[in-house]
């Protein structure tokens, strides 16, 4: 047997079977997984205030006649825009840098520090990506729910999100899967996610790579699932359809 596949063997058994480093690898998967999923929860959760304020000032705001919401209003929507400008405006490993060794410096807990720096990141891209879905409906669709005897909010709630929804499925799958990716940084801050994993089977056997090669092999597999899993919400979207 060539030397150099000897070598590569024995590479390869240092780097993940000796003390069961593959270990590291394992639990940076669970951990970005995690990370991915609850940050996304929350970019949801802010991306559907903010597009609700966007939209409900852009298509509301002259019909309103109390001026005291008038003025609530314009201050929310200035509140998200620059909230939009400063979160799409810099990098997120900044923003990441700032939430755990600024705001959050007294915590203890890195994955809530990930997590939250990640999902106002995440929120930013959503909002808009939920605006549009609300834009893109039809007007006869609010006109039809007030003409129903439903408010504003309840024909928001009721008839305008969840059409949008069914059509930014998809868009949310996809910030899902680069979300996904994007969380390679939360090592920096100490999360052990895939990324970090690697990482520290470096530091132990001076190896470089067989532990990246991995980290690089699981990404594209699981950016592969997920995008596969997209594409088969789709179909059947388009099949709900016909």
């Amino acid at each position: 047997m060539p030397e150099w596949i000897v070598k590569l063997q024995k590479d390869f058994v240092t780097a993940f079977i000796e003390d069961n480093r593959w270990k590291y690898l394992v639990e940076g998967i669970q951990n970005t997984i995690i990370l991915t999923f609850f940050a996304l929860i929350l970019g949801v959760v802010l991306g559907v205030i903010i597009a609700a304020v966007r939209t409900t000032y852009d298509k509301q705001y002259e019909e309103i006649k109390n001026p005291v919401g008038k003025i609530f209003l314009a201050i929310g929507n200035w509140i998200c825009k620059v909230y939009l400008t400063v979160i799409r405006g810099t990098p997120a490993m900044v923003q990441i840098l700032i939430i755990f060794f600024v705001i959050m410096a007294s915590s203890d807990n890195k994955m809530l520090c990930g997590i939250i720096a990640f999902g106002i990141n995440s929120g930013a891209y959503v909002a808009e990506i939920i605006r549009g879905g609300i834009m893109s409906i039809d007007g006869g669709q609010t006109e039809a729910g007030r003409s129903l005897g439903l408010n504003y909010v309840q024909t928001m709630w009721f008839i305008v999100l969840p059409q949008t929804f069914k059509n930014i499925l998809p868009a949310l799958a996809n910030e899902f899967i680069v979300l996904l990716k994007e969380t390679a940084i939360a090592g920096y801050v100490g999360v052990t996610d895939l990324t970090r994993g690697a990482n520290i089977i470096r530091g132990i056997t001076y190896q470089s790579l067989f532990p990246l090669l991995a980290i690089a092999a699981i990404y594209l597999v699981m950016v592969m699932f997920f995008t596969w899993l997209v594409e088969l919400l789709e179909r059947r979207l388009r099949k709900s359809e016909r």
